[in-house]
């Protein structure tokens, strides 16, 4: 079975001095929350409206906190959702892993078991290329 995910993780250099906001939107560039496109940074919007209401939050609280459009805000939940960001519980949003500290470990967690997987798979291959 084949379970898929889509992440995006860019190395972002901190400045020497940060406060809290910068250090979020780092955290957030990181995850690629910022494209061209998105020019009112909706989705990095969104992610801090989910990040700062630790009991979760809804579609409609987003929108009214946020003044974005029903349907900008539900684009950007579903990919979140779909880079593994943020869960979705009945009708409420969280963060993943509970804190930003828990995200990157639970990310973090995921990536290496993903390239667990991968290198078994190319040492599989190499052993029957017999290029080891």
């Amino acid at each position: 079975m084949i379970e898929e995910f889509s992440i995006t993780i860019k190395k972002v250099k901190k400045p020497k001095s940060c406060d809290l906001n910068q250090d979020i939107q780092i955290i957030s560039q990181s995850f690629g929350l910022f494209t061209k496109r998105d020019k009112e940074k909706s989705c990095f919007r969104i992610f801090l409206e989910i990040v700062k209401n630790r009991n979760g939050v809804t579609a409609e609280d987003i929108t009214i906190n946020t003044h974005l459009t029903r349907a900008t805000v539900i684009h950007h939940l579903n990919y979140l959702i779909k880079s593994w960001l943020i869960t979705r519980k009945k009708h409420k949003y969280y963060l993943r892993g509970g804190t930003l500290e828990g995200l990157i470990r639970e990310i973090n967690s995921d990536m290496s078991n993903t390239f667990d997987e991968l290198n078994q798979i190319a040492k599989n291959i190499d052993s029957e290329l017999t290029l080891k």
